[in-house]
């Protein structure tokens, strides 16, 4: 039984990835984001395809949003996060949390100093 429990562990951790703000860099609009707090709703979107203020209805206000456009604009937008980041963080990032299709969200939540554990599966916003 306790094999059986160790072996169901290893796969749920395994199931969910990690995102970890020491080793990728975004952008505000005159700053560089450092996460403060507990969860985030992590959206990553283009602002050449998706309109910002459709997308974030369809999320729950319950947490912080963290929009990164991959398409580098940088714009101010109340009650979000709006960040950008290089390209190669953005495709690092596309490549570790296995996004086939944007806009995308998924919560975040901390899971030790400024590296935050995957708390919902990827959902693809319509």
């Amino acid at each position: 039984m306790v094999a059986a429990f160790f072996f169901y562990y290893n796969y749920k951790f395994s199931t969910y990835k990690f995102v970890d703000f020491s080793k990728i860099t975004l952008y505000t609009k005159s700053d560089i984001f450092e996460p403060k707090n507990e969860t985030y709703y992590l959206l990553l979107f283009s602002s050449k395809m998706s309109n910002l203020n459709e997308l974030i209805k369809k999320i729950p206000k319950d947490t912080p949003i963290l929009a990164i456009d991959i398409f580098q604009q940088r714009k101010n937008y109340k009650n979000i996060i709006y960040t950008t980041a290089g390209i190669n963080t953005i495709i690092k990032l596309i490549q570790h949390l296995n996004i086939y299709e944007v806009p995308v969200v998924v919560k975040i939540k901390k899971y030790n100093k400024k590296l935050y554990k995957q708390d919902s599966p990827l959902e693809v916003l319509k």
